[in-house]
Parts: structure tokens; C-alpha cells; sequence
């Protein structure tokens, strides 16, 4: 919890959302309350996060307000709240034992889920217990109906009905109090109440247990649709074996610190975030990357929680804690990702406000002017008018979009393909040209000296000793090529050691001001002879890249390095091609380098660019439509946030997934394609829910109007939408991205 002022940051767990008008009715009830700002509800991770004054409302209002709602609620990382949605009155007090669990404490706990929410039967869950109940009383009140002469069916058909619509009607009062007149359960209190005093209990009593019926398979489908995000999670084992004064000892994964030794045996699951110390083999990283062919990974080499040890016994000294490894930060990203809503879910939420309104409105003018200006009987229009309420919920058209996200970006996440949330995924799917850098991006980023030319230095080993001290401690990639070239040699001390973006990096050695940087930087401060410059270009036409070692005005030496393209790095460019689009390179390499490259992979290049000036290109590309900027997420970055949609490539780097709008964490090229692919899928699917809840909403209004349907299709209409929408959207779980076909 991080102070803010006078407003601390708080995060619940909130259970029982199944569709978005239920994230709606907490969101406008605790908005409404006095101290709160910066408010989210994300239906998929179940999230309620919010700043908060405590003078004005405290923790304990804002639960008691979602408690009266009818959902269950707890600090964020405790054990998940039971759902509360079916019996639960308002401002009812609780028993302490439902206190206690409502209200657990607030450390991280490895406690079970309630069996209401997580994997039980849905007979176990309050909503199924309404189905039982409701369908055992409609059973009930048909063999009365059946078995008896007279009224008593019908007084079964009623008492059925008040006893099913009670729970309803309670969570309808609940969400008025809070200012939300127009949800689901009031309009089914509405067409039910209105149903049983025009005479019609049975089919009443039907639409109840139908409504009940469909609010269980709304929680399956939403169900299936979390379970992608939950099952990241899961990937970290829960324990782990600490090596300490040469014994072992078994521990939480969670509790593991920093520094710590630990042994990961052959089959075993990798707990945390660390480096290897001893040992090598092969690592399975599909978990967290996607990619499925094990990596070899040996001493000094980077390994990521969640990972399976598939050799040789590994030990790792463990560099992130639990909180903070790769698993932990993709699950945070993607939950994070749900509150950068898209803008046509922001459209729909809109247009669902006024929405339901006018239906309500629609709906009583069906029922009134049919039988005041042309005489019809007031019975048969009002049953068609109540019949339009239960059509008039737009809980199909509101969770179209959150659910093909919540989708997409789980599928994304298991392929190693993460984006920012729903406008991230609107704006990729949209755009007509894609920008990469190129050293590290479309190159291996592991450029290696080919060529060492002493100019006014002795020989080659000066020229490495001096241009090594001048880059000890950068990590760019020529100067970690320098650095591993000169590992043998005695290196002077440098001083004042700087960096100069795009250019090179200078730094006092022996008493002289020595720079390493590219060509066109030394020729701009008189360092470079004709002859130097022949040398260069001749070194550049053979695809090399080509830095110059210099003091003052005078070149001591040139460094040829080379960095080949990724395997993949052509065939990327082919299918971006097939998509429509125009790749091209944006590079602070030279111009014969870049051609070379660009040649090779069948791309345009623009080359010899600042970071200013790859701002400037993608500033102009921009204004010709939607633009998407793949690059390091470290020197690109200004042109990484200028573009449309920024992608940073990097296996779970820091920058890798805390800058730019989405990140490919398998350094594959062509997941730039498939990231477009799959963005264009989820627009498609979007598209196609919003027809599906439009279209059976219409339909149905048409039908009813006219007479040819009643109650109980117009409930199937509803919930049967919200079911269909939400199993289309999970369709995108198992589309394949990589597919070209």
C-alpha cells in the first residue's frame, strides 16, 4: 500500500462478476462514495482497485457496500471470498465466521479458494443452489397443477415464483439504492411481478428459473474465460530445496530471498527468478516464452521462474523475489492490461447507459398505447411490454469486448506475446506499417569484431586495450563485442566515462580524451583521413559494422564488428508483407550496412539515425496512418511511445515489459506478425459478438412485438446471448497466432 497524499491505494478481490453489467453495478455504487478516486473494476481478474481518504470512507464501508450488492469481497491476496450473490440481504449482519472470511487478513496466503469459486461442481455455488431451487419449485407447482383440480396449481405457479424472485429482487433494491435503476434483476422483478398480476404465475415462475439457468452458464463461460490468466500462476512450484552450510532444506517458493542458493533437480520446476552457479543443461522455457525447443543454460546464464529443468541438476542463486519474478510481472501485466479498456468497449458502455433506459421507455409505450389509442386488450399488450423488459438487458452487448480481450491477451500471454490492454490490441490491428530498429531486433544483437585496423595506435591490442577501457560498463552491444574481444588484455584506468546517445561513448585514459563512435561522428570532429575513409567504406560494403577509436583529431584504430540477422528475420518481413504492410528499418548503422541488411530481408531502411531523428521518422510515418515502432526498449524508446503501438523485444527483460504498449518475450521476429494476427483476430471477434447480442436482441423485439414470442424466449434470448458472446470469445484461447494460412 503506497500513501498518496491523504488517499492510500487499495486492491480487493472481488467474486461473483460474470458479466459487465456486474462490474458496472460496483463500479457506479462505490464511485458514488465520498474520498474515493482512481477507480477500476476489471471483470476478468475479478479486481477492485481504488485511492482512497479515509477521513471521508473507510475499507470497511467500501466492503459492506460490495457485500450489499450481493458479491463476496477481500483484500487483494487473501484468500478468495465466497460468492454471496443469491441469498445475502442487504445490510444483513453477518455471522462471525462470515466475517472473518470476508475480512481476512491482509499478508499473501496459500489457503485454498472457497469451493464456491474455484473448480467445484455448480451445484456448489450459490447460483446453482437457485437453480435447484427454483427448478425443484417449478417441479413442484407443475405436479400440483397436474395432480390437483382448481386454483392450486396456480397458487403453486405463484408461490413458486415469489419464493425464486426474492433473491432477485433483493439484489435489484441493493443496486437502486446505489443508483443503478436499470440492471437485469430489476428488469426481471419488473416482467415477473407484472407477469403474476396479469394472471401468467407458470410461465413467470419458467423465466425465474431460466434467468437462474442462464446466470449459472454465465459463470462457467466466465469462468473458462479467467482461467487462461489464473493458470499462469500456477506455473511456479510452491515449494523449493534452499541449500544452506551444505544441507537442504524444503521452503515456500514465496518466501524465497534474494541471494539465496537453491537446487533444481532433473523434472523439477525452476522457483524463482536466478542465475545458474553450477551445472548445465537443458531448460524448457515454453512456460514463460512459448518456446518450446529447451535452451542450453550453464553458469552465468539467466533462468526464469516457472521454467522445467529438463538435465543435469541446476543450482541458482535466486535474483528477484517471488513478488517480482517473470511469472509474477506477465500475470500483473495482463491483469493491468484489462483497465487500458479499448475504445469500442469504452462505445459500448457508453451506448449501454442510455440503452436500457430507452428499452424500459419502449417497452412501456407497448404496453400503453396499443390498448389507449387503438383499443387492444390491455392483458395482451402488457405481456408483450414486460416480455421487451427481459429482452432490453444489454449484458451480452457490454461483456462482448472485455471477454474477446480477457481471451486474447491469455492466449497472447501463453505464446510469449504480451499487450497492454484492449486499446493496445485496437490500435495493432489497425495499423499499415511497422518500424524496426535493428541492431538487437532484426540482428542477433550480439555483434562480434571481425577486424581490427591500428592507425596511429602500435597494433591491434592497443587499439582493444584502449577502446575496451573507454566502454567498461556500457551495455551496448558493440561495446560488449569490444569487451569480449579484449578479455585477455591489460586495460588502462578510464575516468569521466559517458555516453553519447547514438554517437559513441568517450572517457579520460592516460590524461587524453579517447571516444569510440561511429564514422560519421569522428569525421565531424576531423578525425578521419581520405584514406581512413576509403578503408571504412570498404569495410561497410561488406556488411559490416564499423566504429573508429580517437583522440582529439587523431584516429588511432578502427573496429569492424558484425551481427547477423535473426534466422527468423526474413520471414517476418514476408508475412508483414502478406498482411499488407510495409516493414522498414530505422537504424543508427551506416548506410552500406543497413542495404546490406535491408537487402537480405527484403525491407526498406533508413540509416545513420539519432534517437531524435527515429522520433522525427516515426512522427511522419504516423501522420500517414497507424504505425507500429519493434525495438530494444532502451535507446528506441522515444520512438517506441511516439508510435501507434510500441513493441519491445527482450526475453522478460525489465524494459522488455515495463516500456513501450506490449513486449515479445521469445526474440522472434516473427511474432511481430503474429501479434498482428492475433489483434486482427480479436476485432474480428469483437465484431462478431456485437452482431450476435444486436441481432438476437433484435430478433427477438421484433417477434415478441408481433406476438410470436413470450417470456421465457425473451429470457433465452438474454442470457442464451451472453452465453453465446462469452463462448465465442474464448474460441481466441486456442487461435493460433502463428498460423500464415
Amino acid at each position: 500500500m503506497a500513501d498518496d497524499g491523504a488517499r492510500d491505494f487499495c486492491e480487493w478481490t472481488v467474486t461473483g462478476m460474470d458479466c459487465g453489467s456486474c462490474a458496472g453495478k460496483v463500479r457506479d455504487a462505490v464511485d458514488r462514495l465520498p474520498g474515493v478516486s482512481d477507480l477500476t473494476v476489471t471483470l476478468m481478474s475479478e479486481k477492485l482497485k481504488l485511492r482512497l481518504d479515509e477521513t471521508q470512507t473507510t475499507r470497511g464501508e467500501i466492503e459492506a457496500v460490495v457485500r450489499s450488492l450481493g458479491f463476496g469481497i477481500a483484500t487483494r491476496g487473501a484468500p478468495r471470498p465466497a460468492d454471496r450473490r443469491t441469498f445475502v440481504l442487504p445490510d444483513m449482519p453477518m455471522p462471525a465466521a462470515d466475517r472473518a472470511e470476508a475480512d481476512p487478513p491482509a499478508e499473501i496466503s496459500d489457503a485454498p479458494a472457497d469451493p464456491a469459486e474455484d473448480g467445484a461442481p455448480w451445484h456448489a455455488t450459490g447460483k446453482g443452489r437457485l437453480v435447484l431451487l427454483t427448478g425443484a419449485l417449478l417441479a413442484v407447482a407443475w405436479g400440483l397443477d397436474r395432480l390437483t383440480s382448481g386454483s392450486a396449481g396456480s397458487w403453486a405457479f405463484a408461490l413458486a415464483c415469489v419464493i425464486g424472485l426474492v433473491p432477485i429482487a433483493r439484489r435489484a433494491v441493493a443496486a437502486l439504492r446505489f443508483g443503478k435503476p436499470f440492471t437485469i434483476e430489476s428488469l426481471m422483478t419488473l416482467a415477473a411481478g407484472g407477469a403474476l398480476v396479469i394472471g401468467a404465475a407458470e410461465e413467470a415462475a419458467l423465466v425465474i428459473f431460466l434467468f437462474a439457468v442462464g446466470e449459472v452458464l454465465e459463470r462457467v463461460a466466465a469462468g473458462r474465460a479467467r482461467s487462461g490468466i489464473r493458470a499462469l500462476g500456477q506455473l511456479v512450484p510452491k515449494t523449493a530445496l534452499v541449500e544452506e552450510n551444505g544441507a537442504l532444506r524444503e521452503v515456500r517458493a514465496a518466501a524465497l530471498r534474494i541471494g539465496q542458493r537453491v537446487l533444481v533437480r532433473p523434472g523439477d520446476r525452476i522457483p524463482a527468478d536466478g542465475e545458474v552457479i553450477e551445472g548445465a543443461g537443458g531448460v524448457d522455457e515454453s512456460p514463460v516464452t512459448g518456446e518450446s525447443v529447451p535452451q542450453m543454460r550453464g553458469p552465468g546464464d539467466a533462468v526464469f521462474a516457472g521454467a522445467i529443468n529438463t538435465e543435469a541438476a541446476l543450482r541458482i542463486r535466486v535474483t528477484r523475489a517471488a513478488e517480482d519474478n517473470t511469472i509474477a510481472r506477465i500475470i500483473r501485466l495482463v491483469e493491468e492490461a484489462e483497465e487500458a479498456r479499448a475504445p469500442t468497449e469504452r462505445f459500448i458502455d457508453r451506448f449501454s447507459r442510455w440503452y436500457m433506459p430507452a428499452i424500459v421507455a419502449v417497452s412501456a409505450l407497448v404496453m400503453v398505447l396499443p390498448p389507449l389509442v387503438f383499443g387492444q386488450p390491455w392483458e395482451t399488450w402488457t405481456y408483450r411490454g414486460l416480455a421487451l423488459l427481459l429482452i432490453g438487458c444489454p449484458c451480452a452487448l457490454v461483456i462482448s469486448v472485455p471477454a474477446a480481450i480477457a481471451a486474447a491477451l491469455s492466449s497472447g500471454a501463453r505464446r510469449g506475446l504480451l499487450m497492454k490492454g484492449g486499446a493496445v490490441i485496437e490500435a495493432a490491428a489497425s495499423v499499415r506499417a511497422v518500424a524496426f530498429d535493428k541492431t538487437g531486433t532484426l540482428t542477433q544483437g550480439r555483434p562480434e569484431v571481425t577486424e581490427v585496423v591500428p592507425l596511429a595506435a602500435a597494433d591491434e591490442a592497443e587499439v582493444l586495450a584502449l577502446a575496451a577501457a573507454v566502454e567498461t560498463g556500457s551495455g551496448h552491444p558493440v561495446a560488449q563485442a569490444i569487451l569480449r574481444r579484449a578479455g585477455g588484455l591489460a586495460r588502462p584506468e578510464a575516468r569521466a566515462a559517458r555516453v553519447q546517445p547514438g554517437r559513441g561513448a568517450e572517457a579520460e585514459v592516460g590524461g587524453r580524451l579517447l571516444t569510440v563512435a561511429n564514422p560519421r561522428h569522428a569525421a565531424e570532429r576531423g578525425a578521419l583521413a581520405e584514406e581512413d575513409l576509403r578503408r571504412i567504406a570498404r569495410l561497410e560494403d561488406e556488411g559490416r559494422t564499423v566504429v573508429v577509436l580517437f583522440a582529439e583529431r587523431q584516429a588511432l584504430g578502427l573496429i569492424a564488428l558484425r551481427d547477423e540477422p535473426r534466422p527468423d528475420a526474413a520471414e517476418a518481413m514476408r508475412q508483414l508483407r502478406a498482411l499488407g504492410l510495409e516493414p522498414t528499418i530505422l537504424t543508427g548503422d551506416n548506410a552500406r550496412t543497413a542495404a546490406a541488411i535491408a537487402r537480405d530481408l527484403g525491407a526498406g531502411f533508413t540509416a545513420g539515425m539519432l534517437p531524435e531523428d527515429k522520433l522525427a521518422a516515426i512522427r511522419t510515418m504516423t501522420a500517414a496512418g497507424g504505425v507500429m515502432m519493434v525495438g530494444d526498449g532502451i535507446n528506441d524508446a522515444p520512438a517506441l511511445k511516439q508510435a501507434t503501438v510500441g513493441i519491445a523485444m527482450g526475453s522478460g527483460t525489465d524494459v522488455a515489459l515495463e516500456t513501450a504498449d506490449g513486449a515479445i518475450l521469445r526474440d522472434r521476429v516473427t511474432d511481430v506478425p503474429a501479434t498482428i494476427r492475433l489483434a486482427r483476430a480479436t476485432m474480428g471477434n469483437i465484431r462478431q459478438n456485437v452482431a450476435i447480442a444486436l441481432g438476437l436482441k433484435g430478433a427477438f423485439l421484433v417477434t415478441t412485438v408481433v406476438g410470436l414470442t413470450g417470456l421465457w424466449p425473451a429470457i433465452l434470448a438474454d442470457t442464451g446471448a451472453t452465453v453465446l458472446v462469452t463462448l465465442n470469445a474464448l474460441r481466441l484461447l486456442a487461435f493460433d497466432p502463428e498460423r500464415t494460412a
